[in-house]
């Protein structure tokens, strides 16, 4: 979903992943490519099923139950050289689930920096709620990080939110907190950038966090300021609620634009 978002706002994307040869691996396929991601670099594994996630929701709480499937199938083999060279941000999402590959991300973090490249990096949950498996190793070549307030507390094993972001100011310039409903808070060189959520009908909010990650990454890698990007992460995160399925309520570039200056006007 994070892919298929930076590309609806005109980042040329690409996608490194692991797909079954099956209806599911088709149909994630067709819709990245559907949204303009660069499809080189998802493999179709006809040896495993692709993995799915299934989310339970009662109320106001939600688990996702997840086959791993092609998702455990990834590993440093699938991740070309060349796009060291070519790419200027890396971003890894769902650390916990990708365990083939958590030996390899700092090596893959340290290769990036050293190519002039910015990192990003949301873990998602902890199946197994260990909530380390060489995350320390990797955040020191992290610039920015994108939690949720029970990840980050969890992650950093402290109790509130500001004894968390106090352990992380030395270890990563921006730490971005996702708070669902009550928007975002950037945190950067001690200086906090607050963002509420548009004003949407929710529909469906699987999903909602990848989006405002691709949005974020956007204002960051367009020469936004943090708060401006900030703001960028909400609207795409808020507008991705609006329809079903993670991706079709996804904003493009123009229309994230137009709905950009009408919120900052009226923060104005």
């Amino acid at each position: 979903m994070f892919g298929s978002q930076t590309s609806k706002l005109k980042l040329r994307t690409a996608g490194i992943g692991v797909v079954g040869k099956d209806a599911f691996g088709d149909f994630v396929r067709a819709k990245l490519a559907e949204s303009g991601m660069l499809m080189d670099y998802v493999t179709v594994d006809a040896g495993v099923k692709t993995g799915i996630g299934v989310a339970l929701c009662k109320d106001n709480d939600r688990a996702i139950l997840t086959y791993l499937g092609s998702i455990d199938r990834m590993d440093a083999l699938n991740v070309q050289e060349e796009l060291f060279q070519q790419a200027r941000h890396l971003h890894i999402g769902s650390y916990y689930l990708m365990r083939k590959l958590q030996p390899s991300f700092v090596e893959m973090a340290r290769k990036a920096k050293a190519n002039g490249m910015t990192v990003s990096l949301d873990t998602n949950w902890d199946p197994d709620e260990n909530w380390d498996s060489g995350i320390w190793e990797l955040l020191p070549y992290v610039d920015i990080f994108l939690p949720n307030e029970n990840e980050l507390k969890r992650i950093t094993k402290q109790p509130t939110v500001g004894q968390a972001l106090e352990l992380l100011n030395d270890v990563v310039p921006i730490t971005v907190l996702k708070q669902g409903e009550r928007g975002a808070i950037a945190y950067s060189q001690g200086k906090a950038y607050p963002a509420e959520p548009l004003k949407v009908g929710v529909i469906d909010a699987v999903g909602a966090g990848d989006s405002f990650d691709a949005g974020f990454i956007y204002g960051y890698l367009s020469g936004f300021d943090v708060s401006t990007s900030v703001q960028i992460g909400c609207i795409c995160g808020s507008m991705s609620t609006s329809k079903p399925g993670g991706v079709a309520g996804q904003v493009r570039e123009d229309e994230l634009l137009r709905r950009l200056l009408k919120t900052l006007g009226e923060a104005g």
